[in-house]
This record gives C-alpha cells, structure tokens and sequence, in this order.
C-alpha cells in the first residue's frame, strides 16, 4: 500500500476577546463542510514548513508555530482503485498578519472560501474527524 504525508494547521487567534481557528470549505464541497488547512509536503521540507506554508495559502493568514498537536492516520483509495496509508501531522499555529479569505489564486481550485470559526465550536464544526480531535487539543492548549 501506497504512502502519503501531509502536515496542516491548526490557525487560532483573539477576535473580538473570543478563539476562533481558520477553518477552509473544500472546493467541491457544499456548504457547511468545514475542514483544516493541509496539504503534502514538498521535497526537502519538514512538516512544521508545510502546515505554515499551506496555511498561508489556503486561508491568507501567516501562522507561528507553537508545538505539534498530533497526527491523524488513516486510508483512502483513489480512483482506479489504489488504497493509500495516509498520515497528517498538525501543528498549532497562532495568526499573525493577513486577512481571512484571502487565498491565493492557485489555491481556488482546492479551496472554495476560508472562515474564522469559534474555537469552542469547531470539534463540532469540522467535517473530519481526526480534525475534530485535533481542534480539541488546540481548544485545550489554547485555554491554558
């Protein structure tokens, strides 16, 4: 079995005295379907790289690493048949300069819109649910 690796985010800041998490709506998804920024690693980088790297692109905001919060395993197959072993690590991250929505244009195809969520709710919120685990640790640390 084939394996794949990718590193996301976990994007939270201070609005309005409330933590809130960048949070995407896939392309191709409808409304509703609320997931984290990831995607693969490039050659030569290292996790921490990615998950900055593809948050600024999929939501417009730049983020500073705090600390790992996990990874997230599990197998998918892709068309034609190939079932893949696949492994996300993700990284609290806290927002810095840029605006939400503002993704690059080469991202449009994978993302349709980028939101700020409330932190407290987004284990309920995302569709995923290793992502869900995952925004409970950032919601945990981030109330520390």
């Amino acid at each position: 079995m084939e394996r794949e690796f990718s590193a996301g985010g976990v994007l939270v800041k201070r609005l309005r005295g409330r933590a809130v998490v960048a949070a995407i709506r896939p392309g191709g998804k409808p409304e509703g379907v609320w997931a984290l920024p990831k995607g693969n690693l490039d050659p030569g980088e290292r996790p921490e790289q990615t998950a900055v790297r593809e948050v600024l692109e999929e939501t417009g905001v730049h983020g500073r690493l705090v600390e790992k919060l996990g990874d997230v395993k599990y197998t998918y197959t892709r068309r034609g048949g190939e079932r893949v072993f696949k492994i996300v690590s993700f990284y609290l991250l806290r927002a810095g300069r840029g605006r939400i929505g503002r993704i690059e244009e080469a991202m449009r195809i994978e993302v349709e819109e980028a939101r700020w969520l409330p932190l407290e709710e987004a284990p309920r919120l995302l569709a995923y649910g290793g992502e869900r685990q995952v925004a409970a640790k950032a919601r945990d640390r981030f109330a520390e």
